[in-house]
């Protein structure tokens, strides 16, 4: 008996979810952004979409918002900063700038805990990573604080983590905290690279390409701290991967 349920239930769970990605074909939804009626199981409209505060001229290796060339560019740029010290990964895809609606939407996922904007914001990296480098074999979420995850009732990165793997039929590997670190808010670049050094390890080998995630990049202090913990487990690249970059001018 308990053997058929093990076989019944994977089954029901697929026909579950096919029924239901038939039904949003199906059934107009609407905009997570204007709240207009769409078709076909997007959660945004084609004008929001268009409108959307993107990342389109950025450095190559930490995502920081570029000056737009007059022509394009076959060769990743790389802003002044990077030229100088190289950051310990080898590529960052962050596709937006936390600017005006997709502030808004990351502030709901996050601090409010709405499913729905962190489905938005899966959906809305996935509609873009066909120009993104090459991610690699795994992904690793930057591992929560224990006091605010308690306080949020959830690892909001994790959460990220997991269902863009899912999407991309990628494995997660956990990596672990060293150590509590405060807040990096109100922090100056130097110091909140000074925060999260040594903060990171990752306790099983890793494949030689690897992907990791938080929800916004802001110095990318945490991420290369992260990415610093992932070459010490063995992979040989790694590519940073944010829903969105904060400008410098903002930090």
């Amino acid at each position: 008996m308990m053997r058929r349920l093990e076989v019944v239930r994977p089954m029901a769970r697929r026909l579950v979810d096919w029924i239901n990605a038939q039904l949003k074909r199906a059934l107009p939804g609407y905009c997570a952004f204007c709240h207009t009626a769409v078709a076909g199981g997007s959660p945004w409209c084609a004008e929001c979409f268009a409108d959307m505060p993107w990342n389109r001229s950025a450095c190559a290796l930490c995502a920081e918002p570029l000056p737009m060339l007059s022509s394009p560019s076959s060769v990743p740029r790389r802003c002044g900063r990077c030229l100088k010290h190289p950051p310990a990964q080898q590529a960052a895809w962050v596709p937006l700038r936390y600017e005006s609606r997709v502030a808004r939407l990351i502030q709901r996922y996050k601090f409010s805990a709405d499913a729905r904007a962190g489905e938005v914001l899966v959906q809305l990296m996935l509609a873009t990573l066909s120009r993104s480098p090459d991610v690699g074999e795994a992904v690793i979420g930057v591992p929560g604080q224990h006091e605010r995850t308690r306080e949020r009732g959830f690892d909001h990165t994790a959460w990220l983590a997991k269902r863009l793997a899912a999407r991309l039929k990628m494995p997660v590997i956990e990596a672990e905290r060293r150590r509590e670190t405060p807040s990096q808010r109100g922090l100056d670049r130097l110091s909140r690279q000074r925060n999260v050094k040594h903060a990171f390890t990752v306790a099983q080998p890793l494949p030689p390409a690897v992907m990791v995630v938080d929800d916004v990049m802001t110095t990318g202090a945490t991420l290369e701290s992260l990415a610093i913990a992932c070459r010490e487990a063995g992979a040989r690249r790694v590519t940073v991967l944010a829903f969105a970059r904060t400008p410098s001018a903002r930090i």
